[in-house]
């Protein structure tokens, strides 16, 4: 028993030590695996159906949803790590929304920030945990309210920290990285406009075919009228940052968002300013089959890469490749991908310089249709991806993200619902 529990670890550890897709299809009672993810749908900040709720009622109305949805009992969670950027305050919340959600106090709780990848950073979190046999089970959430805060730094650094240059650069507000990446690698408007377009016309298609429908947790929410003060309670079941009818045409039309950086970043190519959150359940295969769970996916691994900060958008081409050469696969090999779609400038960039099939990039649209809450996209992907994998029976799925300050991140999953 000791002896397989060795090889299963090296092989995790060691993904390259057997050839690719062998490799990674292989099923061994201590792969980590997916039983359950799902969303809140993604509603715009300031406006949609969460600018009246807190962040650890988002959090607890999603935990009580997972807790409902996969039937588990609660006792068995032994952590719960949420991925946030804006809240200072979010490990106190996710603890406090853990409990209230009906997980006992003897699981942990705790938060993680790596920008626009912290919910893929999360899961990593308990992932690893998992495969190192601290926990058989757990949760990893990703959510962010964009209603509440912003991410600009209160202040410079310190003068001896601004002395580096790249360090310096980590200062530049994201509009300004996005007209970066358009200016040093020619990638113009119209561009950035069709892209954005194709985003949206997917995203709407999704929408009204229903395919966003086994995604989403309804979630019952308050919401105050700004006119008459009235506070309804209504339940949330759309995403409403989808623009129904976008065209090249119109994109093409709005103004430029960053004019003191650039002219070809606009509203309309962006990702959107969004609130909502995402789950994944977690646990060890051989708990999974034990508890009678359904395994949807295998969570093979994840990495990071880095990038200069001025163009940080460009992430995913180093942190892509990175996974893609730890567990000897090709980029033909893989079926679906999920790139973050923070701005369009960057998207176009990704998918061109890593030679991408299109169709097999975001096919429900990304962030600039759907919205990016940041800490919650990361997570999000996941549910997207999967959901997307049962429904096209698709079988090996990367997600990415850009992160800012200069970084990539990537996760790599086999689908097991063909």
């Amino acid at each position: 028993m000791a002896a397989d529990r060795l090889s299963s670890l090296l092989s995790h550890l060691k993904p390259g030590a057997t050839n690719g897709l062998a490799a990674i299809t292989q099923k061994n009672p201590d792969d980590v695996v997916i039983t359950l993810a799902i969303r809140t749908p993604l509603t715009k900040a300031r406006k949609g159906g969460f600018k009246d709720t807190e962040l650890d009622y988002m959090i607890y109305a999603l935990l009580k949803e997972t807790l409902a949805k996969s039937q588990i009992d609660p006792a068995l969670i032994e952590d719960v790590c949420l991925g946030n950027v804006n809240e200072v305050k979010a490990a106190y919340m996710v603890r406090a929304a853990a409990l209230a959600a009906g997980i006992p106090h003897t699981a942990g709780a705790s938060s993680v920030n790596r920008f626009c990848s912290s919910g893929l950073k999360a899961v990593q979190d308990i992932a690893n945990q998992i495969q190192l046999g601290a926990i058989d089970v757990g949760v990893a959430l990703g959510a962010e309210l964009m209603s509440a805060s912003g991410d600009r730094l209160d202040r410079p650094f310190n003068e001896e920290v601004l002395r580096n240059q790249e360090a310096a650069d980590c200062m530049q507000p994201m509009g300004q990285t996005s007209e970066n990446v358009g200016k040093d690698f020619d990638i113009p408007r119209e561009q950035q406009d069709r892209y954005a377009a194709e985003s949206f016309r997917r995203a709407e298609a999704a929408q009204n075919n229903g395919w966003l429908d086994d995604e989403i947790a309804p979630i019952a929410v308050k919401v105050k009228d700004p006119k008459t003060g009235e506070v309804k309670e209504v339940t949330l079941s759309r995403d409403d940052g989808i623009r129904p009818g976008t065209t090249f045409e119109s994109l093409s039309k709005i103004r430029p968002a960053f004019p003191q950086f650039g002219d070809k970043s606009t509203g309309g190519n962006s990702s959107q300013v969004t609130d909502g959150a995402a789950s994944v359940l977690l646990m060890r295969r051989s708990k999974a089959i034990e508890l009678n769970q359904p395994i949807l996916a295998k969570f093979c691994g994840a990495t990071v890469a880095g990038v200069p900060p001025r163009v940080m958008g460009i992430g995913p081409t180093a942190a892509i490749p990175k996974l893609l050469s730890k567990f000897q696969l090709d980029k033909n090999d893989i079926d679906i991908y999920e790139i973050n779609e923070a701005f369009a400038s960057m998207a176009v960039y990704c998918v061109k310089n890593l030679g991408l099939d299109h169709a097999k990039v975001n096919p429900r649209g990304g962030a600039i249709a759907l919205g990016h809450p940041l800490g919650a996209t990361g997570a999000r992907q996941i549910a997207t991806i999967l959901s997307e994998a049962r429904r096209t029976k698709s079988k090996i799925l990367v997600t990415s993200m850009c992160i800012g300050t200069g970084q990539g991140m990537a996760g790599l999953f086999v689908n097991e619902q063909l």
